[in-house]
């Protein structure tokens, strides 16, 4: 992950049993976002049903940015790593762009699901699932792009367009997100409750309350971090208050709400609950 032969060493020196505690928590949260992660888009993947909805594509894309920072993790929390612009063991800001594209799919999701429902019609002919496909791909291509842009600029350009656009981008998308889960629990909690009782209607508003759930979460566990970036980006100081990244609780967050969304989702969708209990435990219980 960098070009510097640089010596390697646990998140800790194993010195003490808090340390230990440390490095084995790491190790677990890494191996437990993998699992979550992967055993729902096996779900998803096994289930045709689930895959012609839109929304699990947006589910789809989420595990698997989740998948990649987990697996990422057992080098980013694990090891003794600082991932800054000045950092001989640095990932070169690929393993944060995977919990970005997780952000970035949660507000999809949002955004679909608040067309589906405030323009079925308009919603049912525009988004088809090649288009729904497309939309994941340009996000996708946009965070790896930005990625090579900042290793391909001299690091003091990357910094200052970095903290500019972690302000702007930031500051945006969370109003967006905010905005639109303020709106799409009025319609899940109002307008929809207007509808004659039907089995679509109850699908919408569990529908729209999973997305509104799982945005809060993310909310939760990304506003510390961005609100950090901000600070610092903008004071010019290293975003680091801790020694690494495994040590660091506003680093750490992100990760932990990367268990939690796969819980959720699951918790939330009886068809996708019932696809994981049926074709992947089950299936891999009885081998």
């Amino acid at each position: 992950m960098n070009n510097h032969s640089v010596p390697l060493s646990p998140v800790l020196p194993l010195t003490s049993f808090g340390n230990v505690l440390v490095f084995l928590f790491s190790i677990l949260l890494a191996t437990t976002i993998i699992f979550l992660n992967f055993s729902v888009l096996l779900s998803i993947l096994m289930n045709k049903s689930l895959r012609n909805e839109n929304r699990f594509m947006f589910m789809l894309s989420t595990c698997l940015s989740d998948i990649c920072s987990g697996v990422s993790y057992y080098y980013a929390g694990v090891l003794d790593v600082r991932d800054h612009y000045t950092s001989p063991n640095r990932t070169f800001y690929i393993v944060p762009t995977f919990l970005g594209l997780s952000y970035m799919a949660i507000i999809a999701a949002q955004a679909d699901r608040y067309h589906a429902v405030a323009s079925p019609f308009k919603y049912s002919q525009r988004m088809t699932r090649n288009r729904t496909l497309l939309v994941i791909l340009v996000y996708w291509v946009y965070a790896f792009v930005i990625v090579a842009v900042n290793n391909l600029v001299p690091v003091g350009t990357a910094k200052r367009v970095t903290g500019i656009g972690s302000f702007l981008g930031n500051i945006c998308t969370v109003i967006i997100m905010i905005g639109l889960n303020i709106r799409l629990y009025y319609i899940a909690t109002f307008q929809l409750m207007k509808e004659p009782p039907s089995a679509d209607r109850d699908g919408k508003r569990s529908s729209i309350y999973l997305v509104v759930i799982v945005a809060v979460f993310f909310l939760g566990a990304w506003l510390p971090l961005f609100i950090h970036i901000i600070v610092c980006s903008f004071s010019g100081t290293t975003c680091y208050s801790f020694k690494n990244e495994g040590t660091d609780p506003i680093r750490i967050l992100p990760r932990l709400n990367a268990v939690i969304t796969p819980v959720l989702y699951t918790r939330g969708c009886t068809a996708l609950r019932e696809s994981l209990f049926t074709h992947v435990w089950r299936s891999c219980c009885r081998r």
